[in-house]
């Protein structure tokens, strides 16, 4: 029997067992494991996915299992996340694990899991929407507590867990850092209008530190981008909007954007289209 190195091993126990520490893997998975090509296995690529439960991280997590990934999908709450069991059921390469960003704690414990598992690309997509009736609220109407909770799910919390990951990103093939953002934090391209103060003001912050993360990883080969999905129609209300875009296709879009990346795109704030954005 050929030798198998450290890293194969360990890409090997990724694809058959890490399942076991948050869902049940099936049987077949496990018996499955004889027979897997540890050639094969060392290939795999592994993406890391914050708010996997629903929308475009859901999406995310699915393409990307369809690409025969491994997917570590991540969300605040795994037991309610039913249409997310059922497409790990249909792929044994997801494992589902519990995460809330703003919760140091639980990034540790994720982080400590995973310790020796390259990830390939972090995507970091958990995040708050705007809200009715604060989305619309004028300034006299604001809620600072709203505020601080944007601030800390859309800023803070995908650094807390870049921070947390970054060392298993540099050790990767691929060393990709994306955060999904939006074009309200755009200065120019975002909504000329007095709405969306707390949604907006996160997602400029978002922004800036990434594109002030980037200055950091060029010295280790690691690409971080933020990345705008356009108006996707995650939702009815969304879905009723002008030029809303289907998840599916801005998803895919988002994908033959991050497959296209290379070192000259650190620090840059792109479109699901990889046009750039004025910010």
């Amino acid at each position: 029997m050929p030798m198998i190195n450290r890293r194969c091993m360990r890409a090997l126990a990724t694809a058959v067992g890490l399942a076991s520490l948050s869902l049940p893997v099936s049987s077949q998975a496990t018996e499955a494991a004889v027979a897997i090509d540890t050639n094969a296995v060392a290939d795999i690529s592994t993406v890391l996915i914050t708010g996997a439960n629903r929308g475009i991280g859901f999406e995310f997590a699915r393409q990307f299992a369809e690409r025969g990934w491994h997917v570590i999908a991540t969300a605040r709450n795994p037991d309610g996340a039913e249409e997310l069991k059922t497409l790990a059921a249909a792929h044994d390469r997801i494992s589902i694990e519990q995460l809330d960003v703003t919760d140091q704690g639980q990034i540790d414990i994720l982080a400590e899991r995973y310790a020796e598992q390259p990830v390939d690309l972090l995507l970091l997509n958990a995040a708050i929407g705007p809200k009715l009736p604060t989305a619309t609220a004028p300034l006299k109407r604001q809620d600072f507590e709203v505020s601080a909770n944007y601030f800390a799910t859309n800023a803070v919390g995908p650094m807390r867990v870049a921070k947390a990951f970054m060392e298993n990103v540099k050790v990767s093939r691929r060393k990709q850092v994306i955060a999904v953002s939006s074009d309200s934090g755009s200065f120019v391209a975002g909504s000329q209008l007095p709405i969306l103060y707390h949604y907006k003001a996160s997602k400029a912050a978002l922004n800036m530190y990434f594109h002030t993360l980037a200055f950091e990883t060029r010295k280790r080969g690691v690409t971080v981008v933020m990345l705008h999905p356009g108006m996707v129609a995650t939702n009815p209300q969304t879905a009723r909007l002008p030029g809303a875009i289907p998840t599916v296709d801005s998803v895919r879009q988002m994908l033959n954007v991050i497959d296209g990346l290379s070192m000259e795109d650190n620090g840059r704030f792109l479109d699901y289209r990889g046009e750039a954005m004025p910010w």
